[in-house]
């Protein structure tokens, strides 16, 4: 007879196999996440002279809000 706690200790290391195999390599994704960054740099940088004075002013009254 195994002792009590070898079945589940069994079941965790198998459980834990499993997961360790199904680890991806995630190097694939950086050209993904590099073009984000670029895209979103892209529209920051083309909408400011349009929402600059409306930024600025709702940044200032929460600033005040916060400040008291």
């Amino acid at each position: 007879m195994s002792p009590p706690l070898s079945r589940p200790l069994l079941h965790l290391h198998l459980v834990h196999l499993d997961l360790a195999g199904r680890r991806r390599d995630d190097r694939g994704d950086v050209p993904g996440w590099v073009m984000v960054t670029l895209m979103t740099a892209i529209v920051v940088a083309a909408l400011t002279p349009f929402v600059s004075d409306e930024l600025r002013s709702l940044l200032s009254r929460a600033f005040s809000m916060v400040s008291g």
